[in-house]
C-alpha cells in the first residue's frame, strides 16, 4: 500500500532502524534518532543495491517518487543509478576545475613556448580584458555559443570590431583545445565568425608612379631622424613585408652572409592557420638591404631586435615610427603609408618591371599554391625570388637618381 505523507510526518523513531515501504522499492528508513531518509531498493546485474534519495521532510514524498523514476529510467536503460551519480560527481568536481580560465591559462602556457614573448602578452592580455570578467569563473563545459556571440556584441558594440575577431580567433583555439584534452563535448560551440560583422576591407595609400616613387625615395634618403627609424625607412621599400615584421626584425633571425632574413612562422599575419602551424617566411635580402643592415647593426647589434624601441629595455620600435617619420616629412596619409610600400612593389613590379604574379603574391607572403593545390613552402622558386628582390632593388636606385 503507498505511503501518505502522514504517514512520514508521523513516523517516530524506535529503538531499532525500522522502514516504511512505498512501492516500486522506495522506502523511508526512521533511525533511533529521529533521521528519516529515503531510500530505493533495486536490483542491477543480479545484485541488489540500495540508492539514497534525500532527507526527509526536506525532501517530500512526492519528490523522492520523482527521484525513484528518474532512478527507474536510468535503470531500464542499462544504467546503474549509483553509477551515474558517482560519475556525475566526478564531473562536477571537474567542472569546477575545469573553469574556462584554468583552461585558457592551460592553453596559452602550451601554446606560449612556440610564439614571440609580445604576441602573447597580446593574447593575455584579449582575455583578461575581454574574456575572464564575463566567463572566467564558469566552467568551460557550461559555455554555449549564444554566451560567446553575446561577449563578442559587448567588445563590437565598444567600436572594437578588429579586437573582437581576434577573441573570437582564440576562442576557437580554446575550445579546441578542450576537446582534444576530453574536458568538452565535441562541436561544443559553432562557427564565431559567422556572427561577426564583415571585416572592413582597407585600402593602404601607396605611390604606384614610378616618377613620384623616386621623389618619395630621395625622401626617404634624405631623413634626418635616428639612425634605426632612417634605416626602416630605406628597408620598408626594399624588402616587401609588413610593417610590422620589420619592427619585430631579429638579429637572430637576419643572415647577412647569405643575404637572408627568415622571418618565423608564429609571426607572421594570416588567418589560415594558428600562429604556431604557419610556415616560416624566407626574404631575400638584396645587397643594398644587406648594406643598410650592416651599417646598422653596429648600433643595434647587442640588441635582441634590429630596430629597437626608442624607450629602451626588449621591445620594438613602436608601431607609429615609420608613419610619424613620413609625416614629419609633409608626406601625407593620403600619398603613403607603412603598409603601403607593399602595394607600391606589387603595383609597379608587375605592370613596370613585368615580374611573375606568383613570385610577387610569395614575396609579400600570401598564400600561393602550386598545381596540385599545395602552398609553396618557404624556399619556392628561392632563386627566382632572389634575383626578382635584387632588380626591384636596382630599379629604386635608377629612379631615385
Amino acid at each position: 500500500m503507498p505511503l501518505k505523507d502522514t504517514n512520514c510526518r508521523n513516523a517516530k523513531p524506535q529503538d531499532k532502524p525500522y522502514r516504511l515501504y512505498d512501492e516500486q522499492g522506495l522506502y523511508l528508513e526512521v533511525q533511533p534518532n529521529g533521521g528519516r531518509y529515503w531510500r530505493l531498493k533495486y536490483r542491477f546485474l543480479g545484485k541488489e543495491k540500495r540508492l539514497a534519495l534525500g532527507v526527509y521532510p526536506e525532501v517530500g514524498l512526492q519528490d523522492a517518487r520523482r527521484k525513484r523514476d528518474d532512478a527507474r529510467v536510468q535503470l531500464a536503460g542499462g544504467q546503474d543509478p549509483s553509477l551515474q551519480r558517482r560519475m556525475a560527481k566526478v564531473v562536477s568536481q571537474l567542472d569546477h576545475q575545469h573553469t574556462f580560465e584554468s583552461v585558457a591559462t592551460q592553453w596559452l602556457s602550451i601554446r606560449e613556448s612556440s610564439w614571440d614573448p609580445e604576441y602573447t602578452r597580446t593574447v593575455r592580455q584579449r582575455l583578461e580584458l575581454n574574456a575572464y570578467p564575463w566567463l572566467g569563473k564558469l566552467p568551460i563545459s557550461s559555455i554555449s555559443t549564444p554566451m560567446l556571440v553575446e561577449n563578442l556584441q559587448r567588445i563590437i558594440k565598444r567600436g572594437a570590431r578588429e579586437t573582437a575577431r581576434r577573441v573570437a580567433q582564440i576562442y576557437k583555439q580554446i575550445f579546441e583545445f578542450a576537446e582534444a584534452a576530453g574536458i568538452t563535448s565535441p562541436n561544443q560551440i559553432g562557427n564565431l565568425s559567422r556572427t561577426l560583422p564583415a571585416k572592413r576591407v582597407k585600402h593602404f595609400a601607396a605611390v604606384t608612379d614610378p616618377e613620384k616613387l623616386g621623389a618619395l625615395l630621395k625622401a626617404l634618403d634624405s631623413y634626418s631622424g635616428t639612425m634605426p627609424v632612417c634605416c626602416a625607412l630605406k628597408l620598408a621599400p626594399l624588402l616587401f613585408c609588413r610593417p610590422g615584421d620589420l619592427r619585430h626584425m631579429e638579429w637572430s633571425e637576419v643572415n647577412l652572409d647569405a643575404g637572408e632574413w627568415l622571418i618565423p612562422g608564429h609571426k607572421m599575419k594570416g588567418l589560415t592557420a594558428t600562429k604556431q602551424d604557419r610556415p616560416d617566411h624566407l626574404v631575400p635580402l638584396s645587397q643594398q638591404a644587406v648594406a643598410v643592415l650592416r651599417e646598422l647593426k653596429p648600433l643595434t647589434g647587442r640588441h635582441r631586435y634590429a630596430f629597437p624601441s626608442a624607450r629602451g629595455g626588449d621591445r620594438p620600435m613602436s608601431n607609429n615610427a615609420v608613419l610619424s617619420a613620413l609625416r614629419r616629412m609633409d608626406i601625407s596619409g593620403d600619398e603613403m603609408t607603412g603598409h603601403g610600400f607593399r602595394a607600391t612593389a606589387r603595383t609597379i613590379g608587375a605592370e613596370v618591371l613585368g615580374f611573375r604574379p606568383d613570385l610577387l603574391e610569395h614575396q609579400l607572403a600570401h598564400t600561393v599554391k602550386n598545381p596540385l593545390g599545395r602552398a609553396y613552402d618557404r624556399t619556392s622558386f628561392l632563386p627566382e625570388r632572389r634575383e626578382m628582390m635584387q632588380a626591384w632593388a636596382n630599379y629604386l636606385d635608377t629612379i631615385k637618381r
